[in-house]
């Protein structure tokens, strides 16, 4: 049997758009690790990279992409709107784009659907979870995600963002939002936590019949990436000639949908890069995990109430 083989998976955005669907995630990487990490992605043939204003690495992502040398229409590019700035997307979007060093992006994401107040930040940094007194977080109860919505759906005539979408979204906060008088435009996308231990099979489904792709972070499970020791993840791999991760990343590939690793190490990178033709067997006893361990969730802040209906 053959190993795996550099990914060319691509999928369609509903405004025509086309999207690798293997992605390079930016979470947690930072300064020069950032730098170096999608530096390295781009060399190796990664040509989406994912990054958010809250990261705090959009410099470095954007210096990676310029020293790298590949052609700017030759990438697509994704960052998001934090919590705080929800009342101003546009001009979050013009900060972005001055970070990144860029004229566009080729999609701007409400990061959460969680408006927050900033009334109790002290120090001028938007990117963090304000907190009442009691801890909770400074919910702007004023605002929504709808009313942030009617905003960004304006973003793409701008030119600064070739689509507009969301992430961490539920099947209700999707059917409120479409639901919604003033919204005209179906977000592109929504980027959510999904894995086999996590399928989200219900708002899998939802997306899919509203033509919204699904993108998946944290697809090894996390941190630490504990899927990559599941016993069938590693029968499947060594019958392949191929690793874990690599299973994993192709099992969400074969699903249809976006995969957003977030790799550091440059062997790491280039491996994750490389998928497999999973068999329909392969696909079912990967689908099975989450029946016989259970569902988890794995990036459960404390801050946020995931709605998982």
């Amino acid at each position: 049997m053959s190993g795996p083989t550099n990914s060319s998976a691509v999928g369609k955005l509903r405004t025509g758009a086309t999207i690798p669907l293997l992605g390079f995630g930016t979470w947690r990487s930072t300064e020069e690790d950032g730098y170096n990490a999608v530096l390295t992605a781009l060399k190796v043939g990664y040509r989406h990279i994912d990054t958010a204003a809250v990261y705090g690495n959009e410099a470095a992502v954007g210096r990676a992409i310029r020293d790298s040398g590949v052609p700017r229409d030759q990438l697509f590019v994704t960052t998001k709107l934090w919590n705080t700035q929800h009342r101003d997307p546009r001009l979050a979007l013009d900060q972005s784009l001055q970070r990144l060093g860029l004229d566009y992006v080729d999609l701007f994401l409400i990061h959460w659907p969680l408006p927050l107040r900033t009334q109790r930040i002290t120090d001028g940094n938007l990117f963090t979870v304000p907190t009442k007194e009691d801890g909770e977080p400074d919910v702007d109860e004023q605002w929504s995600y709808v009313k942030t919505w009617e905003m960004m759906q304006d973003l793409p005539d701008t030119s600064k963002t070739r689509a507009v979408g969301v992430s961490n979204f539920s099947v209700t906060q999707l059917q409120n939002l479409l639901a919604a008088s003033g919204t005209k435009v179906i977000p592109a996308v929504n980027q959510v936590e999904t894995h086999p231990l996590l399928p989200q099979d219900k708002l899998y489904k939802f997306c899919s019949e509203n033509k919204i792709l699904l993108e998946a972070y944290s697809p090894l499970g996390s941190q630490g990436s504990p899927l990559v020791d599941e016993p069938v993840v590693k029968e499947i791999a060594s019958k392949h000639n191929a690793d874990p991760a690599q299973i994993l990343i192709s099992w969400g590939i074969k699903r249809g949908y976006v995969i957003l690793p977030k790799p550091v190490t440059p062997s790491r990178i280039e491996s994750n890069f490389k998928i497999v033709d999973l068999s329909d067997d392969d696909f079912a006893k990967i689908n099975n995990i989450h029946k016989e361990k259970g569902e988890k969730r794995i990036n459960d802040p404390e801050w946020f109430h995931f709605d998982d209906n």
